[in-house]
């Protein structure tokens, strides 16, 4: 995919603070960091959203962020960490290529979770169901 930022960022046409790099993941620090350390990891194989990934792909991805979240901790120390995976414009993806981030967390760093809404048991229930039915 020509225009993808990070298909451009994978082929070294955009420079980018890059921390690991191996056959099927790509790692590299945010240009724009929630709190330092806030890395991005990818696939190199382009896909949309992680729905659409090759297969195996999300595999490497996964030991990937296992390999290098100690190191980012360390590196920063940290108190914590959150895993966020954004798929599709209303859950804020911005660029469409699987992502991602890694967002080191310090105790008081102003950065808040989002807000809940209440469901009774019973909305729940019946949203389970309905859930299940499109999963057989």
């Amino acid at each position: 995919m020509t225009d993808c930022v990070f298909c451009k960022i994978i082929k070294g046409e955009l420079p980018c603070a890059k921390i690991y790099e191996d056959e099927y993941a790509f790692a590299f620090l945010n240009l724009n960091p929630v709190n330092p350390g806030h890395s991005m990891v990818i696939p190199k194989k382009h896909a949309e959203n992680m729905l659409l990934d090759h297969d195996g792909d999300l595999h490497h991805v996964m030991d990937t962020i296992r390999k290098i979240v100690p190191a980012i901790m360390k590196a920063v120390n940290a108190d914590g960490w959150n895993l966020q995976v954004n798929n599709g414009k209303a859950a804020g993806q911005v660029i469409f290529h699987t992502h991602f981030h890694i967002l080191p967390r310090f105790t008081n760093d102003g950065f808040k979770h989002w807000p809940h809404k209440e469901a009774s048991m019973e909305e729940r229930t019946k949203l389970a169901e309905k859930v299940k039915k499109f999963l057989s």
